[in-house]
């Protein structure tokens, strides 16, 4: 029997094993449940005939980067390698377990439900992506049990914490673990018959202004921190059109350029009141980074443009704080690693293959910057990424692990 066709046959255990990935609620933040699932997914690497270990990342770290309502909140990053007899070349493959925080009323109920209905499976990181995790594994099993040995040697590993900044997840794994990656596929930002090539990256920012209480009857006597964070706001839209007018071409032909996303976090101060003067307001910037710009850049840019802006409002001080930041990245696809890649997609999806440039961020910038090895992203994907009703199709499941499956057994490097 051929790797596919024991997939054929055990798409229920995929969506079996999905299920008990989701309805484990590793919501981050704070990082719920990393012990349970990362020792789920190294007994599932074992048992796929791969050498697992599970790395727990030190309270030293935790309390370097994690803020302090978090420390108790451990991190576990996993590692599995299978040595494939006269292979040369070691190819990694490289997925998340966190998942965002749940919100609003959900088709089946609970969010971490895994419910299969009408060919789609239900729950928080269905598509964002436990359903990379669940097709690998699936993957790995069927070349396991249909006695199909990998062209080259695999390393996989499941990372902590990409949902917020992944220094203790795939950034730990790059500095400390001992991989040897010649070349790493992270298994989200291409799906379907796109592979991808590169992502954004992001800047993320928090702005204060600050003003001056006073009694609500006597508005004069105080600085309204509301009324300058508007003001500054505003201008902000003469540097979204600086922005438009820097563009990036995909090998997809799609234009990108950077963006702006203001007050996805948004508040006052302490002692606000309805007849008080607000004396402090805070406010978020999401600023996108194209794959021709770098984060330094963008953040120096973005800082200097917002001093000056302050300077044109009367009374306006502001003072800046960044949050977190994720370097963009792409790789041209030339290399035949990317050619392999398309193939085996093709073979599986019987559909034209292309590249895109992910708007999202991702860890791919790890092992193409860190480790300066070709990368490229390509998962099951789904609908309704970190919104309400996330879901992936079983169908795209199935074929993920079949395209992962093909090119462990097509591409020799």
């Amino acid at each position: 029997m051929s790797p596919a066709a024991y997939l054929d046959r055990h798409a229920a255990d995929l969506t079996g094993l999905l299920h008990r990935l989701i309805s484990l609620p590793t919501v981050n933040p704070p990082g719920e449940n990393y012990d349970a699932i990362t020792a789920l997914l190294t007994r599932e690497l074992q048992a796929s005939g791969l050498k697992s270990r599970r790395y727990t990342i030190s309270k030293a770290a935790l309390r370097r980067h994690l803020p302090a309502d978090q420390h108790g909140f451990p991190r576990f990053n996993v590692l599995g390698k299978l040595a494939s007899p006269g292979a040369k070349k070691t190819i990694h493959f490289n997925a998340h377990y966190d998942v965002v925080p749940v919100s609003g009323r959900w088709r089946h109920g609970s969010p971490f439900s895994g419910r299969v209905e009408g060919g789609w499976i239900y729950g928080r990181g269905s598509s964002d992506m436990k359903g990379s995790i669940a097709s690998c594994l699936l993957a790995l099993r069927a070349l396991r049990a249909t006695g199909v040995k990998p062209s080259m040697n695999v390393e996989v590993s499941f990372t902590a914490d990409e949902e917020t900044d992944s220094f203790l997840g795939t950034g730990w794994l790059v500095e400390n673990a001992p991989i040897r990656p010649d070349y790493a596929i992270v298994m989200e930002g291409g799906e379907r018959d796109t592979v991808c090539c590169g992502h954004n990256g992001v800047v993320w920012l928090e702005v204060t202004v600050h003003g001056r209480a006073a009694h609500g009857s006597l508005p004069e006597r105080g600085i309204n921190a509301l009324e300058k964070m508007s003001a500054l706001v505003l201008l902000l839209s003469e540097y979204q059109r600086t922005l438009s007018r820097r563009t990036f071409r995909t090998p997809e032909g799609k234009v990108m350029f950077p963006t702006i996303n203001l007050g996805g976090t948004f508040s006052s101060g302490d002692g606000g009141k309805i007849n008080t003067v607000p004396a402090l307001a805070r406010f978020s910037i999401d600023r996108r980074v194209i794959a021709i710009e770098d984060v330094v850049s963008a953040e120096k840019e973005l800082r200097a443009f917002l001093t000056t802006a302050a300077r044109r409002i009367p009374n306006c001080r502001i003072t800046i704080e960044k949050i977190s930041e994720n370097h963009p990245c792409y790789h041209a696809p030339t290399h035949p690693f990317f050619g392999a890649m398309a193939r085996s997609v093709t073979q599986v999806r019987r559909e034209p293959t292309a590249f895109n440039v992910s708007t999202g961020f991702n860890d791919m910038h790890f092992f193409a910057h860190h480790l300066k090895i070709p990368t490229l992203g390509y998962g099951p994907g789904g609908q309704n990424e970190h919104a309400i009703d996330e879901r992936a199709r079983v169908k795209d499941l199935v074929n993920c692990a079949k395209i992962y499956a093909e090119l462990l057994t097509t591409f020799t490097g």
